[in-house]
């Protein structure tokens, strides 16, 4: 069975199957509605029904209340259809977004690497043509025998599109995470879809790019990083890498190079637990902390992009805003998981925050 899906205020219709979710069947349309967690938690890609029957499948009664649900708002990530339908969505533009349609994708472990003690780096390569993304974009990997499909960023760069690498840290007893640090094994086939996300680099801006990553919150900024300096940006680049200890800091030397290779580009990696044999002369203390103490507390006509755990994401916003660098020049990539349940609230000041 197939519905027809009226997206306003644009008009355009798209085919949704039972049982697909609306914001799946509009990304594969490439009609982007704004949306985070993907799980019903967040509340982001709340939208209204204006016609039609729908069910809002598991929306966690936290990001769409009762009396919402009364007035026929529902999550598009949650939402399927029972028949022909009319929603409201808030359809965001923006000149430097790149709106990809969803696709899906087959491809083979090329190489796995032990990037740390508990980081796999994994390459898979594609067939075709590859895959189109904006750097900062992630895929949702199939798993063997996991239900559900995991999110991973992409950490090339999309000037080099035919193989895509992934930094998976071990969850403890993370059934995904687990399978791909001890059974993926080099020539196993994978599925996955993609590309997914609205975490990129906001070029038009012109301004110098802060860059803070938490552990293997890297792999965007690599690839966003690597994506700017390849079309000869001249705007300054800082990129501030926070880990615990020596042995849980990568791609330290290829980043080092890379700042010597480019004079707008600056590295600063920063230890926050070191070990007693750690033989380490840099910064130290958590990320947030090195990046005010860099800048002198002062972030004012910047742009600064966040990707790691939301401690230290929700640490860098505070000091960002102390230092008077505001919501329009702060992005954020923050997955959310089923697990984090209703703990999870939405900033009531802030639309992105």
């Amino acid at each position: 069975m197939t519905w027809q899906l009226t997206i306003e205020p644009i008009g355009e219709v798209v085919e949704v199957e039972e049982g697909q979710t609306i914001l799946d069947a509009c990304l594969r349309a490439g009609i982007y509605i704004p949306y985070q967690c993907s799980h019903g938690l967040c509340s982001t890609c709340k939208v209204d029904v204006l016609e039609g029957e729908v069910n809002l499948g598991e929306a966690s009664p936290f990001a769409l209340m009762d009396f919402e649900r009364d007035e026929g708002k529902a999550l598009a990530c949650c939402c399927t259809l029972e028949s022909d339908a009319v929603i409201e969505a808030d359809i965001e533009e923006d000149e430097d977004a790149r709106y990809l349609p969803i696709g899906d994708y087959t491809g083979t472990v090329s190489s796995i690497t032990d990037l740390t003690p508990d980081i796999k780096g994994i390459r898979i390569a594609l067939e075709g043509s590859g895959l189109e993304f904006q750097a900062g974009q992630y895929i949702q990997l199939d798993i063997p025998g996991v239900e559900g499909a995991r999110a991973f960023s992409i950490a090339n760069p999309p000037q080099h599109n035919m193989e895509i690498e992934l930094h998976v840290r071990l969850v403890p007893a993370g059934a995904g995470t687990t399978y791909l640090h001890e059974r993926l094994k080099v020539g196993d086939r994978l599925t996955f879809s993609g590309p997914y996300g609205q975490f990129f680099v906001r070029k038009s801006q012109q301004k110098p790019m802060i860059f803070i990553a938490g552990g293997s919150g890297l792999s965007s900024p690599k690839s966003m990083i690597e994506d700017v300096l390849a079309e000869g940006t001249d705007q300054k680049i800082y990129l501030f890498h926070g880990v615990r200890a020596r042995c849980d800091l990568y791609y330290e030397a290829y980043f080092r190079e890379l700042a010597q290779q480019h004079d707008n580009f600056t590295y600063i990696p920063a230890l926050s637990e070191m070990a007693p044999d750690d033989d380490w002369q840099g910064e130290t203390g958590f990320i947030h902390e090195v990046a005010e103490r860099f800048f002198g507390g002062e972030f004012k006509g910047h742009q600064a992009y966040l990707c790691g755990p939301p401690p230290m994401i929700e640490a860098s916003i505070r000091v960002l805003m102390k230092g008077r660098l505001f919501e329009k020049d702060i992005y954020m990539e923050k997955f959310l998981t089923r697990e984090d349940g209703q703990e999870t609230k939405k900033s009531p000041l802030f639309k992105r925050i």
